[in-house]
């Protein structure tokens, strides 16, 4: 099917696109927004999907803006988890290409549920694992350990994305943030990198509609600077009900949609 971008489908697009860039800001899981609405709109699962990332992308250099001050605090030595972002992301955009998705799939609501768990359960995981003094950040086991994560997050990440956000502030919780909008700010700069990389594979491979990556990169930018700024007048306490909430949301949809 090659739908035409009417008046309908471009407010449709745009929309979508705008809650997705929002949602990814303040939690992540805003592929669940436009990749169904893609779906809707006429485009098969996997033109749908690499579209999707290629026309999000961009609401990330919104919320890496929204987020600047953040990140200028930041520790740098998060910075070095910038490589296996981007090297996980290539190889999840490979494996969309290659390979069939049905058990991968299976395992995505698990995967998200476990995040959202252990999101919750931050502190007490922190005394158990002793990761929360800035000493344990420093170690070479800490290091090793964050980076395979990360790697790990980023081919899912690159394959389809749905809930990476979650995942990375659970890591980033267990690794000692304790701060929602620093924890914030380098997950958009690490999503960011995951779904770059993926989104110029996809692009290069031809495996997205131009049509809708215009308006949808629009509406994701938009959406993404506003949600990073919404994220900090709402306060720490509601923006981490809010990731809970999302992370459970996304796990019931895919646990239905199976």
């Amino acid at each position: 099917m090659n739908p035409s971008l009417d008046l309908w489908r471009a407010a449709v697009a745009f929309l979508a696109a705008f809650l997705a860039g929002a949602i990814n800001s303040v939690a992540g899981g805003g592929t669940l927004v436009s990749f169904p609405a893609l779906i809707w709109l006429g485009l098969n699962s996997v033109t749908a999907n690499a579209t999707s990332t290629v026309a999000i992308w961009p609401g990330t250099v919104g919320s890496v803006w929204g987020y600047r001050r953040e990140l200028r605090e930041a520790e740098p030595r998060f910075r070095v988890l910038i490589v296996p972002s981007l090297a996980g992301g290539l190889a999840g955009a490979l494996l969309l290409r290659w390979t069939p998705a049905p058990t991968f799939d299976r395992l995505v609501p698990f995967l998200i549920l476990f995040a959202t768990l252990l999101f919750m359960a931050q502190e007490t995981v922190q005394r158990l694992l002793r990761t929360a003094d800035a000493g344990s950040r420093r170690s070479v086991k800490w290091l090793v350990g964050a980076i395979l994560f990360q790697l790990a997050v980023g081919i899912y990440g690159g394959y389809f994305g749905a809930g990476i956000g979650i995942l990375m502030l659970a890591a980033l919780s267990i690794l000692g943030l304790k701060d929602i909008h620093e924890m914030n700010s380098l997950k958009v700069v690490f999503g960011g990198s995951i779904n770059g990389i993926a989104s110029a594979y996809f692009i290069s491979a031809n495996m997205v509609r131009w049509q809708y990556v215009v308006i949808m990169a629009v509406g994701a930018i938009v959406g993404g600077y506003g949600g990073a700024g919404m994220a900090r007048r709402l306060g720490r306490t509601a923006v981490r009900r809010i990731v809970v909430a999302i992370g459970f949301a996304m796990a019931v949809s895919l646990f239905v949609k199976r």
